[in-house]
């Protein structure tokens, strides 16, 4: 497994209660919906390769 850094992320309580009904929409953790959604925004600006990882799986 791949080592992952822990780091402090605020967000308003508008945009979690947004993110965690999409984590359920998806059957995600909202840790992990944000995984995905960082890494698909790094994959289309060309920041990581485009193989597939974890976080891509649903």
């Amino acid at each position: 497994m791949a080592d992952k850094k822990n780091f402090m992320l605020r967000l308003d309580d508008q945009m979690y209660k947004a993110l965690e009904k999409w984590a359920a929409d998806e059957f995600r953790s909202v840790n992990g919906q944000i995984e995905y959604i960082l890494y698909k925004a790094l994959q289309e600006n060309k920041r990581v390769g485009t193989e597939k990882k974890t976080a891509d799986k649903k």
